[in-house]
């Protein structure tokens, strides 16, 4: 039987619609997650108000505006985004495992709570955190570069994650079949992954209409909004992979 990805989407539609209120659960409650790390960690207002100073000189490139920081201010920069990046990090990997939990269990006819999904993921977690660092990082360089790279790489990368989980292999070994995969299903994962990216582009946009909420608030709301996307896709290639199988 040939795969479509009409019936790809119906399916997909099908699982969402009915799991609905344990995704949306996940989605904020990964978020929350997401946004109390970034909370903890992040420097306080005084420290990041330090990164103001001088700013706005006549620095007309990022780099250049690096280079002209004092080190105090370079150290306060790093100590922001690397407490960005670790939360951003953590609550995509438990948004990953649990909905490769979810999945499989929904399935098999088992009533399953969100809690119980992320904690069924629990063995996996290490392995999906490196993996989805690699997968970052990489497409990330790839959409420095040019952006076609970047996306061709968040194309072919994209079933790592189902590799990882259903196969028992390596990471590197699970980018390597996703590579192979995603390559010879181009048709069917494309335009899925290029809706998730413009999904994501249309959320950051709306972030900017939420400023009558706290922060914080804002914050776990749009995540929220931007995790339920990524379960989107999650359940569509889980559902390509287990056909593919």
């Amino acid at each position: 039987m040939s795969i479509t990805a009409a019936s790809l989407y119906r399916d997909t539609g099908n699982f969402f619609r009915h799991q609905l209120i344990t995704i949306v659960l996940m989605a904020l409650l990964t978020s929350f997650i997401s946004v109390m790390i970034a909370h903890g960690l992040t420097p306080d207002a005084d420290q990041l108000s330090m990164l103001s100073d001088g700013a706005a000189g006549s620095t007309t490139s990022l780099m250049e505006m690096v280079e002209s920081m004092t080190p105090e201010q370079q150290r306060i920069l790093l100590h922001a985004s690397a407490a960005g990046t670790l939360a951003a990090l953590v609550g995509n990997t438990l948004l990953l495992g649990g909905m490769l939990s979810l999945i499989p269990m929904v399935s098999s006819g088992q009533r399953v709570s969100a809690l119980r999904a992320i904690g069924a993921s629990a063995p996996q977690l290490l392995r999906l955190l490196i993996l989805t660092f690699l997968m970052t990082l990489v497409i990330q360089i790839g959409f420095m570069v040019l952006v076609v790279p970047g996306v061709l790489l968040a194309i072919t990368l994209a079933l790592s994650p189902m590799l990882l989980v259903n196969e028992k292999v390596g990471i590197f070994s699970a980018m390597r079949g996703s590579m192979r995969l995603a390559w010879a299903n181009m048709k069917l994962v494309a335009p899925a992954v290029a809706l998730w990216i413009i999904a994501k582009l249309i959320i950051l946009l709306m972030a900017s209409s939420l400023t009558v909420l706290p922060a914080n608030v804002a914050s776990v709301v749009m995540n929220g909004i931007s995790n339920l996307a990524s379960a989107l896709l999650i359940i569509y290639l889980s559902r390509l992979y287990m056909l593919l199988r």
